[in-house]
């Protein structure tokens, strides 16, 4: 509060006209000063009796009661004091060279008494810090502060008030920010800034500081009122936001160019090997990695074995790694493991690809270093590309190559329509051929024995995830196409294993794969077995395709054509009649060759007949 002079304290016309003010107050105002009362108005001399001129050493009735608390109210604060003599209620208002006393009667001012002390009570209550400060006097020093400002700086009242706010400030607070304060104070114009600030204790916190300006009724700045809020955990999590988007966007821009690179390679790469080498040479180009491996596991030790490497610190080929490494761990249960390996964190990864076990792969950080979330998920989504691309590579390999492995096993399962179909329609089926509809869907051709197409369909209708198509119906078989259900054979070729045949009799499927030689078979058998309830492998052989070359299929379809059925099909070919719209009919080719046009047609049949089945016969 301002300071307030006494009446004989000023002199000149700034005395006369104090005193002619404070004549005119109509509650009793005494001004006190070492205990002795040196002014009372007009109005006090009334209340308590006293003589019109200064009265010196007078003293109040009720004085001991005042004094005790004068003595108790901090310099440059007010307080209210209840007396026991009329007036009842006084206010005292504390400078450092005195203090003034106003009086106010309990019954005058008994409804401005009680609003301000809801007021008082309010501001001193409020969640959030608030102090007063006092512009008139040197240096802007607090002269109030409320219960909040205490819990959020650890300063008592009595530490704050005759401070400057500044000395909250530390090491870290910002200069702007406090020079934006000092800038708003003086230009009398209200301020918000956040900064940082110390308590009492030396720990820091974040302060959302609010300064305004308060004006009497003329417009003058009396004083000046602060709003200070705690708002550490916003500013943590502001700070924490911005640090991890900063990183995100590090780890984008350095992944960007890694993920791209590692899908250019594994789209590029001819074989496997060189897939994997490919992959391990540019992962570890990035200098957040210092060695990168990828490996299987061996069948005949049980270790894994390194595929190929590179970086400084990568493994060599060949080399097995040990059961306390953590690519053990990723091999078993099939997830990411990420573990310290020779003083450096390792991190594996599983390289698996339509249920199929490739192997896995490990990269070697240059540092002592966590690998975090985003970091983990990145590597695993090029695990899987890898893994993808092998799989391609795998699967293209089994129209390629002619070294096989033959695995012959029984097959039961509900999943498995064929199987089903031939116990419940006491029939056997014999696979034939599957047909790639455009809807992704495989349709596989079945030759039925032993019952009729009726049956068959009836017992196919029982189910809700398969149909069945009668194509064709002979007096003793019928074909038939299946759909639906277990697609055994897409999911087989998507594999890379070839289906040789498929022969179903009393719910029991009899299969027969074709599995490249180079491929994971035991990885693969492992995958079938996981898949259906009951899978019983009879028999594992290596073997050569004996697959003839375009030359030597072509000779064998000549030999088994007739003179005139390869005149007939090469003069059609040639002139164009399998062409749409035909620019020649059948029976102007009969003439050119001389026969009659059903002679023709006959020859022509016949020839077609003997071809298809060279194509789609097993035989």
């Amino acid at each position: 509060m301002e300071d307030i002079e006494p009446p004989n304290r000023i002199g000149g016309d700034d005395r006369g006209s104090a005193v002619a003010a404070l004549e005119s107050v109509v509650d009793p105002v005494v001004f006190v000063s070492d205990g002795r009362i040196e002014y009372a108005n007009a109005a006090a001399r009334n209340a308590f009796s006293l003589p019109d001129e200064p009265c010196g050493a007078a003293t109040l009735a009720s004085w001991e009661r005042l004094e005790r608390a004068i003595d108790e109210t901090t310099v440059g604060t007010a307080r209210r004091v209840e007396l026991e003599c009329e007036p009842d209620l006084a206010r005292i208002h504390r400078a450092a060279d005195g203090a003034t006393v106003t009086f106010d009667s309990s019954d005058a001012s008994e409804s401005l008494s009680d609003d301000h002390a809801l007021k008082e009570r309010a501001i001193n209550e409020a969640p959030v810090g608030i102090t007063i400060s006092d512009p008139d006097r040197e240096d802007n020093p607090l002269v109030y502060s409320n219960d909040a400002y205490r819990d959020i700086t650890g300063y008592e009242y009595d530490e704050v008030v005759g401070r400057n706010c500044r000395f909250l400030q530390g090491p870290d607070s910002d200069e702007k920010a406090v020079a934006e304060m000092a800038a708003a104070i003086a230009e009398d114009r209200p301020v918000t800034v956040e900064l940082k600030n110390y308590r009492k204790d030396g720990s820091s916190f974040w302060n959302e500081v609010t300064i305004a300006p308060v004006r009497d009724e003329r417009g003058t700045v009396t004083n000046y009122v602060g709003f200070q809020n705690d708002v550490t955990a916003r500013k943590e999590a502001e700070h924490e936001l911005e640090r991890r988007t900063e990183e995100l966007e590090y780890t984008l821009d350095r992944v960007e160019g890694l993920v791209q690179d590692v899908t250019a390679s594994v789209a590029g790469s001819t074989s496997r090997a060189e897939l994997e080498r490919s992959v391990c040479e540019r992962i570890v180009e990035e200098s957040a990695y210092d060695g990168v491996w990828i490996g299987e596991p061996n069948p005949a030790t049980g270790a894994i074995d390194v595929r190929t490497s590179a970086g400084n610190r990568g493994r060599t080929e060949g080399s097995p790694i040990d059961d306390g490494h953590p690519a053990v761990e990723t091999l078993s249960d099939g997830t990411v493991v990420i573990d310290t390996v020779d003083g450096a964190t390792t991190a594996t990864f599983p390289l698996f690809a339509n249920e199929i076990e490739y192997g896995v792969m490990a990269v070697r950080l240059d540092r002592d270093r966590d690998v975090d979330d985003r970091e983990a998920v990145i590597l695993s989504a090029l695990a899987r590309t890898v893994a993808s691309g092998i799989n391609a590579r795998e699967t293209s390999r089994v129209l390629e190559t002619d070294a096989v492995v033959a695995v012959e096993l029984e097959l039961s399962d509900p999943a498995l329509v064929p199987a089903v179909l031939s116990r419940e329609a006491d029939c056997r089926l014999e696979y034939s051929r599957s047909v790639h509809r455009t809807d992704d869907e495989t349709a596989s051709l079945f030759t039925a024995t032993g019952a009729d197409a009726e049956t068959i369909t009836a017992a196919t209708d029982e189910r809700t995830d398969a149909s069945c198509r009668l194509l064709l119906e002979r007096e003793d078989e019928c074909l038939i196409e299946l759909s639906g259900g277990d697609d055994l054979v897409g999911w087989l070729s998507e594999r890379g294993v070839r289906v040789q045949s498929i022969d179903c009799e009393d719910g029991t499927a009899r299969v027969t794969l074709e599995i490249p030689r180079s491929a994971n078979v035991r990885s693969l058998v492992s995958t079938i077995e996981n898949r259906y309830d009951r899978a019983d492998v009879f028999s594992v052989r290596h073997r050569e395709r004996d697959d003839e070359t375009r030359g030597e299929f072509a000779a064998r379809i000549e030999a088994s054509l007739t003179d005139r059925q390869f005149a007939v099909l090469q003069r059609a070919y040639l002139g164009g009649y399998f062409e749409w719209p035909r620019p020649v009919t059948g029976e102007e080719l009969a003439e050119t060759l001389d026969v009659s046009r059903p002679t023709f047609h006959e020859h022509l049949r016949s020839a077609e007949a003997k071809l298809c089945r060279a194509l789609f016969d097993d035989d």
